[in-house]
């Protein structure tokens, strides 16, 4: 007999997306439900290739294995467009410290050329900084950086097909420069009798949230309001959540659901990777007319009054960028703190 505790989360089939229409709205239909329910869900049988995803995680955790010097070399400080690497205790979650190691990467290209009335977000756009002591990372995270966007781009159309809406509804959203973001973290190990803040309590800004794990257990789901549930590790799958895009555009029929990262215990550590799907920094979120009923069952987004949405994509991004990465914003956007 196994021991291991059941799944708390919904799991969800890719590959039906390939099977005949009775196996397809199978999809759609657990899709939607899981994410207006839960708002979060694993995906199994995605279609990334194996190897590759076990080159990521090597790779991680070569890089987080250089000498800090190293890795000092492309700390985010560095960077206005918020790309490379973090101390832990650097970023900030609801005011307290993450502690977790990471290495942020976007879409990779040139700057935007500013006049002096262009938004503060178009400085978002711009390189990464690659560690010179670990050359493949670039080529390995750009390969999986776009396996995972064609996958993700999938799920997105299959929202829209299972909210009964046009297939490309959101492509304009997503656009032709979309804000794709990939993070690396190590959460080191931490005393029982300290801060156990991995990562903050928070929902995620952008459309879609995939999330490929260790076998170490810490991410938690608030399902309902203070019942936090494991997102317990499950091997060759994502774990994947709504951000708080697709709750705008539906009007909180589907769910951006608050989860946090409990760090491990003081002789372990944990890794993972995630792949964010963003919307275009110059897109504006309208509220898509939903099947009347569907539509009757919407909330509306839930906002933090700490840290209210906004319909401007780029603006809302800049905004959370601000308020988590402290040193980046007193270096290259001060004008801006507090706004």
């Amino acid at each position: 007999m196994s021991n291991a505790k059941p799944l708390e989360l919904p799991v969800i089939d890719y590959s039906l997306l390939s099977g005949d229409e009775i196996q397809r709205q199978h999809f759609h239909q657990n899709l939607a439900q899981a994410a207006r329910e839960v708002g979060f869900f694993y995906l199994i049988n995605h279609g990334i290739d194996q190897q590759l995803l076990h080159d990521v995680q090597r790779l991680s955790r070569a890089f987080f294995a250089l000498p800090d010097d190293e890795k000092r070399k492309v700390k985010m400080a560095n960077s206005p467009h918020f790309r490379g690497y973090n101390l832990a205790g650097s970023e900030i979650t609801r005011s307290q410290p993450d502690y977790r190691e990471q290495f942020d990467i976007g879409a990779e290209r040139e700057p935007l050329r500013l006049e002096a009335n262009s938004p503060a977000w178009q400085r978002l756009q711009g390189p990464n900084q690659w560690p010179d002591a670990l050359p493949e990372l670039q080529s390995v995270l750009t390969a999986w950086q776009q396996q995972m966007t064609n996958m993700a781009l999938e799920i997105l159309r299959s929202f829209a097909e299972a909210l009964h809406l046009p297939r490309n509804a959101f492509d304009n959203l997503y656009g032709s420069q979309p804000n794709e973001h990939v993070k690396l973290i190590r959460y080191p190990g931490r005393p029982l009798s300290g801060s156990r803040q991995g990562v903050g309590a928070h929902k995620d800004s952008g459309f879609l949230t995939f999330l490929l794990q260790d076998d170490q257990r810490g991410l938690q789901v608030e399902v309902t309001p203070d019942n936090w549930v494991d997102a317990s590790p499950l091997p060759g799958a994502f774990v994947v959540n709504i951000g708080e895009l697709l709750e705008l555009a539906t009007n909180g029929y589907l769910r951006a659901t608050v989860h946090r990262v409990v760090s491990p215990q003081p002789d372990k550590e944990r890794l993972s990777v995630a792949f964010f799907l963003g919307a275009e920094l110059g897109a504006v979120v309208p509220v898509y007319q939903l099947p009347e009923s569907l539509a009757r069952l919407a909330q509306g987004p839930a906002s933090d009054p700490l840290n209210p949405l906004l319909r401007e994509v780029g603006w809302n991004y800049l905004k959370g960028r601000l308020r988590s990465h402290p040193e980046v914003a007193q270096r290259f956007y001060a004008e801006h703190i507090n706004k």
